[in-house]
């Protein structure tokens, strides 16, 4: 018996050819959505940098992921030398205020007056706040004699090594005030602060010249002036000790 003629196969290889402009297309494509969202999302001189790398992507025929990124050149960090002096002055400076802080506070806890003495660093300075009450009588701004031995201390810790502006303020609260003697709270608090001074001038070693003073009255407030408490807040002498540099490095004048 004859066998049958075997079929002849009939399948072939596809042909693929259509495939390298179908990969050409979606790289297109590709390449104008990453131009689209980076258009919505970046400056126009990153605009012109990325035109600029497609550019060149096409024009040298090869593919987006073949292509380098572009190349940032990071900017030039400043000499900062100079600003590197100015700063290291300007804590130095406030570490010498610190270590003055640092005295007071030891003064205050060793003589238990925590509640009556308090020091904080400003921007404006190392700035020490008394209360009256153990300053003044009430009404008064001559210095008590009872304390008067306090306010030497104090001045014998503003003995520094190098000089600086000491500024001397007296503050009261809202109750007004009219006697023979003063017309109302701003010359009160000024006298306090007056009398202060002339305590601290007195003491050996201190240069007068600065030193000064000024009263605010009623006006600079730290606390309520309606509740007692507020009010014995608010009557206060503050020791301002000023820095010898700017935050800015610039050396403070002292005439």
């Amino acid at each position: 018996m004859a066998r049958k003629p075997r079929k002849k196969r009939e399948e072939e290889c596809a042909d693929e050819s259509w495939l390298l402009p179908y990969a050409d297309l979606l790289t297109l494509l590709l390449a104008l959505f990453i131009v689209l969202f980076a258009s919505s999302s970046i400056d126009q001189e990153r605009m012109q940098q990325l035109s600029s790398v497609f550019n060149d992507v096409f024009d040298s025929s090869s593919g987006i992921m073949d292509s380098e990124a572009p190349i940032s050149v990071p900017m030039q960090k400043p000499d900062s030398s100079e600003n590197d002096d100015l700063d290291s002055s300007y804590l130095e400076d406030q570490y010498s205020l610190g270590e003055i802080q640092e005295k007071l506070d030891d003064y205050i806890a060793m003589h238990e007056l925590e509640g009556q003495f308090e020091t904080q660093m400003t921007d404006e300075g190392l700035l020490v706040t008394i209360r009256d009450s153990i300053l003044f009588e009430m009404g008064q701004a001559d210095v008590s004699e009872q304390y008067r031995g306090l306010a030497e201390d104090v001045a014998e810790l503003l003995v520094l090594d190098r000089p600086r502006h000491v500024m001397i303020t007296g503050h009261t609260d809202n109750v007004p005030i009219q006697t023979a003697e003063f017309a109302d709270n701003w010359e009160l608090s000024m006298m306090r602060a007056l009398n202060f001074l002339k305590v601290l001038a007195d003491k050996e070693n201190i240069d007068p010249q600065y030193f000064s003073a000024k009263g605010y009255g009623e006006y600079k407030p730290i606390a309520d002036n309606s509740t007692a408490s507020g009010r014995a807040k608010n009557r206060r002498v503050e020791i301002l000790i000023q820095p010898l540099v700017t935050k800015e490095g610039a050396e403070v004048i002292i005439p």
